[in-house]
């Protein structure tokens, strides 16, 4: 079986897609860590992040940065 079906778009495509699935935790961390928040918060977000990458950093941005 061979790959001749991916093409270039198909290609940029899958790019994309694996430099989203790495820098949005890694972007995601990085908020994480430079923010104050209170208590353990801070712990509990990193432990999301890190046990749930794409979704924990979803998760961060639409719930996690307004609380704190």
């Amino acid at each position: 079986m061979s790959l001749n079906f991916i093409g270039g778009v198909e290609l940029l495509v899958i790019l994309f897609v694996s430099l989203f699935i790495f820098l949005l935790p890694l972007i995601a961390l990085i908020d994480i860590l430079k923010s104050r928040f209170d208590g353990n918060d801070k712990i509990v977000w990193v432990l999301v992040v890190l046990f749930l990458p794409v979704l924990g950093s979803v998760l961060y941005f639409l719930i996690g940065k307004k609380s704190h």
